[in-house]
């Protein structure tokens, strides 16, 4: 039996306890030599890490609780918010998917605590506050069987609270008449979906229901007249303020990255002068810039928690609207609501089967959750959405305690793209195994599906990639002659054209093996460019006309965001431009002044979310890759506009769409069910 600062430690190897034998422990960051017994198997299986451990020993010594089950328990609260769960749910982890291994883990055979007896320990530990009423200052909250580090329980029940306010409280000052009018001026009555047995115009209901209420969401897939109907939105505000009497409203346009940003503005503008308004609203809109979340609030430099505007110094702005909210972690979105007015408005629009945020949480899918497969409406929010569109809106009642689903509406009309393209991203998104497969075998209308059933990785692999090669081909060789000729718009033009998308950076299956393949495609085919050949006019080294370039970091002075593509244009003279699109305006640079910069004739699938080609390519890893999810392959297919090339087997395409993203939360609980 050991100890640890005298406290007994039931099962544990001997672990030293001098400064000297900490500081060699915290430098293992892998397999932890010297752990608890009962973690052992998870550490060397590949479920905890080496910090999860350490700050889970660290927090026994504090707290004078060594037990074996109390320290599992916080290394795993430890370990979720690194793979993007706010908390651990001690009854459902072995369902949890994401593991620190490559290989096929069987979670339920490793040695979990029986589930009460487990959730009892805790309960009873001095590092575990229990449910709402006890103390602050523990570093763990248990509440149920869901095991938080309790600021991130904080953050979820203040998101939680500020939204139940906000959706509780109706805008005041809405003139109906006005709106009434607005709406059929600005949504002109459209054919029905026959078939989809939900209201014709839901843009329609989105708009009337980001005017009606101070806290909307529309959302929705790729071309489904998102960004449309914010603009919109905004047209029918400034309208309203305008009948009223009051003040044009402050509007801050926002997304969680600059790319995002740039592209909800170029949108608002463009909107601006299709739509039926008067010159005043179309020069309001017109005079919107967006930025990223972290530049509205007042990011401070050194500290990604806390900005300037909080809820004690709250933003000016009467309208907020963030775009691409499904990117938005739980503690981003804990200080934007807590920063935004009570009395002014929050419409968060994006698309809930996307990939979630990064970092720890799943906002936006748990903010719609079940509206996300029909109109859920009480009956007052429903009467006032009727009264202002003129038009009938059948809708389900919302689950008892329910607080958010009034001022929720889906898009499902999809304008951008059909066929096969839209049936494949249903499918998907409905966890329909054989109906993707269905699909992918049909081809889809017009052929724009094309499935290559291989596993690129395997040796001698069937696959016939020759539909690729091509795709990448003839894009890659356009790019380069526009390039070559100094004819920036066109070479940006060709540049969206296709994509090859990846779910791994390294490997068979990443970024770095098809970014080669492409380039010894593209010097087979098109031959002197790159960085070894001539690259056209005075293109030498690195820089190369023709050079597809992605943008990694922000570079505020530049106006180019993580995430911008661009290419390097001849320039005449033997010189090199850099050249990006923004609005409509080529930003031309010297290559020398991008500091980061990669090649892009591959991305991951990360990477392409908030963009669109013509055509994608999409290649699968193997069914046991830990990130080969639901939410990842609907994102790559929704990426392409005209035609969409799937490479995977059958059995990677079943794991992806059968695979749901399962990030554990309390959020959803709280907002649709009260608790």
């Amino acid at each position: 039996m050991s100890t640890i600062d005298g406290a007994e430690a039931p099962g544990w190897s001997a672990v030293r306890t001098t400064a000297a034998d900490e500081e060699v422990e915290r430098f293992h960051v892998g397999r932890v030599h010297r752990c608890p017994r009962l973690l052992r198997p998870f550490n060397e299986i590949g479920v905890l890490s080496g910090p999860d451990i350490h700050v889970a020993l660290r927090l026994a010594r504090l707290g004078g609780d060594a037990r074996d089950a109390v320290v599992l328990g916080a290394a795993l609260a430890v370990r979720a918010p690194r793979l993007g769960h706010v908390c651990t749910d001690l009854r459902t982890i072995t369902a949890t998917v994401a593991v620190d291994a490559e290989l096929p883990v069987d979670l339920s055979a490793l040695p979990w605590p029986e589930p009460d007896e487990w959730v009892s320990q805790l309960a009873a530990s001095p590092l575990v506050a229990v449910g709402e009423g006890q103390p602050g200052d523990r570093p763990l909250r248990l509440v149920g069987s869901r095991l938080y580090l309790d600021r991130y329980w904080r953050e979820e029940r203040q998101v939680a609270a500020d939204l139940v306010a906000r959706a509780q409280a109706g805008a005041a000052g809405v003139a109906a008449d006005h709106l009434a009018e607005g709406l059929a001026r600005l949504f002109p009555p459209q054919r029905p979906v026959d078939g989809d047995g939900l209201s014709p115009d839901h843009q329609r209901l989105a708009a009337a229901s980001a005017v009606l209420r101070r806290f909307a969401v529309v959302a929705g897939g790729p071309g489904t007249g998102k960004t449309t109907t914010v603009a919109r939105i905004l047209a029918l505000l400034h309208e309203q303020a305008a009948v009223t009497g009051a003040p044009a409203p402050l509007v801050a346009l926002a997304a969680p990255t600059g790319k995002a940003a740039a592209r909800l503005e170029e949108a608002v503008h463009h909107e601006a002068g299709a739509i039926a308004v008067s010159d005043a609203v179309a020069g309001h809109l017109l005079g919107l810039q967006a930025s990223t979340l972290h530049r509205l609030l007042g990011w401070r430099p050194g500290n990604r928690s806390r900005f300037r505007h909080d809820r004690a110094n709250r933003l000016p702005h009467d309208v907020v609207i963030v775009d691409e909210a499904s990117m938005v972690s739980l503690s981003l979105m804990a200080r934007l609501v807590e920063a935004v007015r009570p009395a002014a408005r929050l419409v968060l629009v994006g698309d809930p089967e996307q990939l979630a945020s990064v970092e720890a949480g799943a906002v936006m899918g748990d903010v719609v959750g079940p509206a996300a497969g029909a109109l859920l409406l009480r009956q007052p929010a429903r009467a006032a959405l009727e009264q202002a569109t003129g038009q009938e809106v059948p809708a389900g009642e919302p689950p008892a305690g329910a607080v958010v689903g009034d001022g929720i509406i889906v898009l499902r009309r999809v304008h951008r793209f059909g066929g096969g393209i839209a049936a494949l991203a249903e499918a998907i998104r409905a966890g329909d195994g054989d109906a993707a497969v269905r699909t992918l075998v049909a081809g889809g209308e017009g052929g724009d599906v094309h499935w290559v059933d291989a596993d690129v990785a395997a040796a001698g692999h069937a696959g016939d990639l020759s539909t690729v090669r091509q795709a990448a081909v003839a894009a890659g060789r356009r790019v380069i002659e526009e390039a070559r000729a100094g004819r920036a718009v066109e070479a940006i033009c060709a540049l969206g054209q296709f994509r090859l998308l990846c779910a791994h950076r390294r490997g068979p299956y990443g970024v770095e093996t098809w970014m080669a393949q492409a380039e010894r495609w593209l010097a087979e085919e098109v031959g002197g460019f790159g960085p070894s050949g001539p690259g056209g006019p005075g293109g030498s080294g690195q820089w190369y006309a023709g050079r597809p370039l992605l943008i990694t970091e922000n570079d505020y002075g530049l106006r180019l965001y993580n995430g911008d593509t661009g290419v390097v244009v001849a320039a005449g003279a033997g010189r090199l431009h850099a050249v990006f699109e923004r609005r409509g305006e080529l930003l031309r640079f010297s290559p020398s002044r991008l500091s980061a910069v990669d090649t892009v004739h591959a991305m991951t699938i990360h990477k392409s979310q908030g963009s669109q080609f013509d055509q994608v390519a999409v290649v699968l890893p193997d069914p046991a890759s830990r990130i080969l999810t639901r939410e990842l392959l609907y994102t790559a297919a929704t990426r392409a506009r005209r035609r969409l090339v799937v490479v995977a087997t059958e059995e990677s395409v079943r794991a992806a769409v059968g695979r749901p993203v399962a990030r554990a939360s309390g959020l959803r609980a709280l907002l649709w069910s009260g608790g």
